[in-house]
């Protein structure tokens, strides 16, 4: 079941707005015109901002979201009607010979289920066609970001068009291993309810995530450093022979 910051239609249309600064998704920009892309399957593509970032430049694109909330904020932008949008993960998807597909942003980390992490690796390959290219990003786990994650590093407040003032803060609830568990808090002042949203993110060593890859029949290419994170991420790119 998606987050609810993903789920919560009050929570998807302050979810942009919260987090506007998205030059991470330049990388994957660079990318799809460094492949050649013509047609990219998005994993996980929540409110579209990639998605039609790669619709902007002529690509077919297919965005794959199993948050409902989330896809009717995406469907509501300019030039939406540009990208097909799927209700579902990849698993969910119609035969599909994409070029590249992605999995942005806390994606990867997400899919914090072991099963549900190899049904996506499936799913993924089974969308690309042969040569084609999965990218996608994780956290190195020895750089601990999740020790910042308090409400002194995270506090956001935004007078969001439509909704009014809203704060929001991150705070960890659990770390257990691999996995580590956060509550967001939303605020809104127009009326002064409170929403909560808790997330578990799965950081995977490197090692893990490039025998996964190699267990689900990808060819590992690279593993590059984040722009936007240097010396903080791994950026898998794994090609189906």
């Amino acid at each position: 079941m998606p987050d609810a910051c993903f789920a919560h239609p009050r929570l998807a249309a302050v979810y942009d707005p919260l987090d506007p600064d998205r030059g991470d998704l330049d990388a994957y920009l660079r990318t799809a015109r460094e492949f050649g892309a013509r047609r990219v399957l998005d994993i996980g593509c929540g409110t579209g901002v990639f998605a039609l970032l790669l619709a902007d430049e002529g690509i077919d694109v297919v965005g794959a979201d199993p948050a409902a909330a989330s896809l009717d904020v995406a469907r509501a932008k300019p030039g939406a009607g540009r990208v097909r949008w799927i209700e579902g993960d990849a698993t969910d998807l119609p035969p599909l010979t994409a070029d590249l597909a992605t999995m942005t942003g806390n994606v990867a980390q997400a899919i914090a289920d072991p099963a549900d992490w190899h049904a996506t690796l499936r799913g993924a390959r089974s969308a690309l066609r042969p040569g084609g290219r999965l990218v996608f990003e994780t956290r190195d786990p020895a750089r601990r970001a999740w020790e910042t994650w308090t409400r002194e590093h995270s506090y956001v407040r935004a007078d969001v068009p439509g909704a009014g003032v809203v704060e929001s803060w991150h705070d960890v609830t659990a770390v257990d291993g691999p996995l580590v568990t956060f509550r967001t808090t939303y605020v809104f002042a127009s009326d002064g309810e409170v929403l909560t949203s808790d997330s578990t993110l799965r950081f995977r060593q490197r090692q893990e995530v490039e025998a996964d890859l190699a267990d689900h029949g990808y060819v590992l290419e690279d593993v590059r450093d984040a722009p936007d994170r240097p010396g903080r991420e791994f950026v898998f790119v794994a090609r189906r022979p």
